[in-house]
């Protein structure tokens, strides 16, 4: 049984509006850890871009995206 419910609770996780906020929002900031890493040379690592795409970014994007 146990295998069965991993699969429904894996199924409702994918549906979730929530859990697909949450893609979307990491997809946006591994895109901007990317292009500040092209900036700056080198890679910057995601907590330092996850730091400034919350300061910087995420209101205006979810402004932009308001699911």
């Amino acid at each position: 049984m146990g295998d069965k419910q991993t699969g429904l609770d894996d199924t409702l996780l994918e549906k979730s509006s929530l859990y697909q906020r949450y893609l979307t929002e990491r997809d946006e900031i591994l895109r901007h850890k990317w292009l500040e890493s092209e900036k700056e040379g080198h890679d910057i690592g995601f907590e330092r871009a996850l730091v400034d795409w919350v300061l910087n970014h995420r209101s205006k994007w979810r402004k932009k995206n308001p699911h």
